[in-house]
């Protein structure tokens, strides 16, 4: 959100300029804090060495025997209102040329002693004297007996000489801004020139005809644009169909994929029931230590006998959704009257079941190209789910639309129907709404899978919904050609 707000209220020249601005002020910035404390260090190090020699010169005159007082009135002092001390090694104070040494405490735990004793010299800028209360530059000297400690008092002269020089700053700063507007005309130009080359970019992107009545200019970058463009409005083509073509292979692909694992572990699931039914009947009859009659024998002959019933339809009809997937290009076609499929249909069942009365509404002839045993499948399943599961007594069977490209065909049941959470996934394989009746029935789960697929192989859709009255209607579309 804030990106877009940002280019929408800054230009690309402004934003260029300002990035540019950045990355100069940023490195004079960091110029002037390391030469400032570069030359405040240099000071402060020149003045203490000043001192340090003065502290010298100190310790020898004072560790040969001079006196203290006589010497330091003799001796020229390096700075005005200059103040010495004269501690030993344990910190206490022996001379102070400005301070009663009486008044004075330890001086082991100040910053320049405990710098003198470690490493034979140290300083303090501006510390605050414990004894008088004032502000000191300290520097502080170790030598074989005493360390000698000189202060010069921090005032604003001292301030002033210790900070860098202004005038070097003020220059870095002037060169900076000429820097800074010469900056802001070449981004300029450079940015005009950008932008165009992003119009020209965002409308061969379009897939628009590119119209730019102003050209680039007549340069390096001018041209390389101008080629930019050209490529990109005939590449730009070319690759959105390889990637089409690309993702589209890709999700068939993995959509195969899936489908096969999923058909895999579900043929699985369901060879394991009437498998293990079969396995048991068999142990039972071919074991030794149960005695069986003749009519459990029989029993338990026909309970294997109709296992085997079962998984020889679930292998049918794995075969044949597998067919019209991956060789649906092997499947003949030829005109078929769909009419007379029904009615042949309808025949078969009623010689198997007569607890349904099937209104067949289909009187006059429907040709269609298609596949006349997938069609008898579409329509046989829907008559034997309807049986089996509807739980009503009437299937009807209905033409809705017949023109030259497609006819649209109703099947429907006056049973109980299936709530409507059901209704998106009853075409799944091996979906069951109730797995427990459903198998008792002998049902594979592939019949409306078959359906589905059937439909589809001849350019159709199916879909189905609950009836106000109460069952459930099916709707499919069949292409004729």
């Amino acid at each position: 959100m804030a990106m877009g707000l940002k280019n929408k209220f800054l230009s690309y020249n402004n934003r260029l300029f300002l990035i540019v601005l950045f990355f100069i002020w940023g490195i004079i910035a960091s110029i002037l804090v390391f030469q400032y404390h570069r030359e405040k260090q240099y000071k402060t190090d020149f003045l203490n060495a000043q001192l340090q020699i003065y502290n010298r010169y100190m310790i020898e005159a004072v560790e040969s025997g001079e006196d203290y007082a006589t010497l330091i009135n003799d001796h020229k002092l390096p700075f005005d209102s200059l103040r010495i001390s004269i501690i030993s090694l344990n910190g206490a104070v022996i001379f102070d040329s400005k301070l009663n040494i009486d008044s004075l405490d330890n001086h082991i735990s100040r910053p320049e002693i405990k710098h003198a004793l470690d490493n034979g010299k140290g300083y303090n800028i501006g510390r605050q004297s414990d004894s008088d209360g004032h502000k000191y530059f300290y520097s502080a000297t170790k030598g074989n007996r005493v360390i000698v400690r000189t202060a010069i008092p921090y005032s604003d002269s001292l301030h002033e000489l210790l900070e860098a020089d202004l005038p070097y700053l003020w220059a870095i700063i002037a060169i900076s801004i000429i820097f800074s507007i010469v900056a802001y005309f070449t981004s300029l130009r450079l940015g005009k020139t950008i932008v165009r080359l992003n119009k020209f970019a965002q409308t061969a992107e379009k897939g628009d005809l590119i119209a730019e009545s102003e050209e680039f200019p007549n340069d390096e970058l001018g041209k390389i644009s101008q080629s930019i463009v050209n490529l990109y409005s005939n590449l730009q083509k070319t690759i959105a169909e390889r990637d089409h073509e690309h993702e589209a292979m890709l999700h068939e692909e993995q959509e195969k994929i899936r489908i096969k694992r999923q058909l895999s572990n579900n043929i699985t699931h369901e060879l394991k029931t009437p498998v293990a039914s079969i396995q048991v009947c068999l142990e039972t009859i071919l074991s030794s230590d149960i005695q069986l009659n003749d009519e459990k024998r029989r029993e338990l002959l026909d309970r294997c006998y109709s296992n085997c019933g079962r998984l020889r339809h679930l292998l049918n009809d794995v075969s044949l959704i597998t067919r019209m997937e991956e060789g649906s290009l092997l499947i003949a076609k030829e005109e078929i009257d769909i009419t007379q499929i029904i009615n042949e249909v309808i025949d078969d069942t009623k010689a198997n079941n007569d607890n349904f009365i099937i209104h067949n509404r289909l009187s006059t002839p429907i040709k269609i190209c298609g596949n006349r045993s997938l069609i008898a499948s579409i329509f046989s399943n829907l008559i034997s789910n309807a049986i089996s599961y509807s739980g009503g007594c009437n299937i009807y069977i209905s033409l809705i639309t017949n023109n030259d490209s497609k006819c649209i065909i109703s099947v429907e049941d006056d049973g109980y129907g299936i709530d409507d959470i059901h209704l998106s996934r009853i075409f799944e394989r091996f979906y069951r709404i109730d797995k427990g009746r459903s198998r008792k029935m002998g049902g594979t789960g592939l019949g409306l899978a078959i359906v589905k697929h059937a439909v589809a192989f001849h350019g159709g859709e199916i879909t189905a919904t609950n009836r106000d009255e109460g069952g459930l209607k099916f709707t499919l579309s069949l292409q004729k050609q």
